[in-house]
């Protein structure tokens, strides 16, 4: 009988230790079940959108919710910012701070890019490693804290802060938060390559639009007029500038002509380029003075463009009949006008850059061009082209250009400076544009 109950005990036992290891194996697997039910709601909300900021967001938010904690944060490792490595690009949460900036302590950052492994604090008080605490502008009781990799690569961390209920975070969460950052640093990874693709193809068309609009500003062919022979050449930087010049017969004997270069890159230097030609072009054909002209010109750069913007001008205005040249000149490198016998004259007169000042009383100056005389008008792209020793071309080359090439024609001459001053760069990288205006007088 005895030996009868102890049997019957023993199978008891066993059914009950099989019991609780099916208990536990259910738990087991319902806790799986949940993980991947979580992974694949986080993997179902990333698919619906190719943006990082909503991808940070709505991960942190799912830790948020299925962690039971107060907040959550993204920070992503910035590599080149060696002193503060770890930037936070998201933040969600449920309390008055969530709008705040956040950033984690030094030490917590320094040990998760040693460990790179999870790390659990329940009672942030007893923890000797972080004694100077963990974030800024809210208290932290408990947190979580994963590393983000991507091909080996730490590429940022996943943290949530106070579990809600008192027993605090456990092994299961940090499971869960471990994963979803193994996970997650892929993702993010792979949607902040497409965002520098987009912005890179974004910046692409823009510099197309901007070299459309700086070539369809400048003249198709220079004007024929007779006893001079006109020519002018811009070649645009592989980063377009703000260079053009241009051409624009005020009547039958009176030719209206400028060589600017305005300040910036790009597709904002191309519209400012556009609206300084539309000014400029206004006010000449209403037949205002040169220097009333700049003054407008000037006061409206002035009045709508942001400081840091200017513009430089040379202007002129060729009285054929006469053989006058009137000009003015705002802040530009100085032409040099180039006689058979006589020196080098360079045309200064004129005033500052255009924009730099509310108001600016330009000066006009004029010159006779006698047969022979050919003006030089230049951007800085040519005079400032450097060679492999940081030597700039400089404005005293071009001079001598012209005057040992007095019997070319003005285009001549303006491909002969160009292949000069290759030859000086040789093979450097253009890095401004370079522009040429030459008239010369030939009767």
């Amino acid at each position: 009988m005895g030996i009868e109950k102890q049997g019957q005990n023993s199978e008891v036992q066993k059914l009950r230790d099989d019991n609780q290891q099916l208990s536990r194996e259910n738990l087991r697997l319902q806790r799986a079940v949940e993980e991947l039910g979580i992974l694949n709601e986080i993997a179902t909300a990333i698919n619906s959108t190719l943006a990082v900021e909503k991808i940070l967001d709505l991960i942190t938010q799912r830790c948020v919710h299925h962690l039971g904690a107060e907040q959550g944060a993204v920070l992503l490792l910035e590599e080149q910012k060696a002193a503060k490595p770890f930037q936070t690009i998201c933040r969600v949460g449920d309390t008055s701070h969530q709008r705040l900036p956040f950033r984690l302590d030094d030490q917590l950052t320094g040990w998760m890019l040693k460990h790179r492994a999870p790390l659990l604090i329940n009672d942030l008080c007893t923890d000797q490693r972080f004694a100077t605490g963990v974030g800024d502008l809210f208290p932290v009781r408990s947190l979580l804290c994963a590393p983000m990799v991507c091909k080996g690569r730490m590429t940022g961390l996943l943290v949530v802060f106070n579990k809600k209920t008192e027993t605090g975070f456990s092994v299961d969460d940090q499971r869960l938060l471990a994963i979803i950052a193994s996970e997650s640093g892929q993702v993010i990874d792979n949607a902040r390559l497409v965002e520098k693709e987009n912005t890179l193809l974004l910046m692409q068309e823009e510099m197309r639009l901007a070299q459309e609009m700086q070539s369809n500003l400048l003249p198709k062919e220079p004007p024929r007029l007779p006893g001079y022979n006109i020519a002018g050449k811009s070649i645009p930087a592989k980063e377009v500038g703000g260079d053009y010049f241009d051409f624009l017969k005020l009547d039958g004997r009176r030719l209206a002509f400028c060589l600017g270069d305005v300040s910036g890159k790009g597709l904002p230097a191309a519209l400012l380029m556009a609206n300084l030609q539309a000014a400029i072009r206004g006010q000449a054909l209403a037949g205002t003075s040169l220097t009333s002209c700049l003054e407008r010109a000037n006061s409206l750069l002035y009045r709508n463009t942001s400081p840091e913007k200017f513009a430089t001008l040379f202007f002129g205005c060729l009285d054929t009949e006469g053989h006058v040249l009137h000009y003015c000149n705002a802040g530009h490198n100085h032409p040099f006008l180039i006689g058979k016998e006589t020196e080098p004259l360079r045309l200064s007169a004129g005033g500052l850059a255009l924009g730099c000042f509310e108001s600016f009383p330009f000066e006009e100056s004029q010159v006779q061009m006698k047969p022979g005389d050919q003006l030089v008008v230049f951007s800085d792209g040519i005079s400032e082209a450097v060679n492999d020793r940081d030597e700039e071309f400089g404005e005293e080359r071009v001079s001598d250009l012209a005057a040992t090439n007095q019997d070319a024609s003005a285009a001549e001459l303006i491909e002969k400076i160009l292949q000069d001053v290759g030859r000086h760069a040789a093979g450097r990288a253009q890095h401004d544009d370079m522009t040429l205006v030459v008239i010369k007088r030939l009767t």
